[in-house]
């Protein structure tokens, strides 16, 4: 009997700065002390983003802090990770991503039931300015209500 991982690693900043168009799930290419890292939630997706090079997927900028046991085989913290999709997953994202003004962008890190690490990558539209006031605004009003419900 496997135990419930609570890993659920989170770029809150994703949801603020993008409008979220399409979600996938990704299996992520590590090393053994970067696996052991993120099972102690050491890890941060702040500023990451996905790019094609070729025709496969890399997360960028993600940092997975060093293993405290590991020795001369510790990873790099912020290299560069392949991210495990099926083949037509990845082409309608790489046909998806050439149209302007579209990103992938990573939007939760977490480990699955079989003990695998996964991302959670959405394909993201760049919000404007007041598009992120209205998104602050509903955010608020949704706080307000919840306040008034239960009191």
């Amino acid at each position: 009997m496997r135990l419930k991982s609570n890993i659920n690693i989170k770029n809150r900043r994703a949801t603020f700065d993008y409008e979220v168009l399409d979600r996938y799930f990704a299996g992520i290419q590590l090393f053994g002390t970067e696996i052991k890292s993120i099972r102690e939630s050491k890890a941060s997706l702040a500023d990451t983003y996905c790019q094609f090079v070729g025709n496969e997927l890399w997360v960028k900028q993600m940092h997975i802090a060093e293993y405290r046991f590991g020795s001369y085989t510790n990873h790099e913290a912020k290299r560069d990770r392949k991210l495990l999709m099926t083949r037509k997953e990845l082409n309608k994202l790489q046909r998806q991503v050439q149209d302007t003004g579209k990103t992938i962008v990573p939007l939760r890190l977490f480990i699955n039931d079989k003990g695998f690490a996964k991302m959670e990558i959405a394909l993201c539209q760049g919000k404007h300015s007041y598009d992120k006031r209205q998104s602050l605004r509903a955010a608020d009003d949704k706080r307000e209500l919840q306040r008034i419900l239960k009191g």
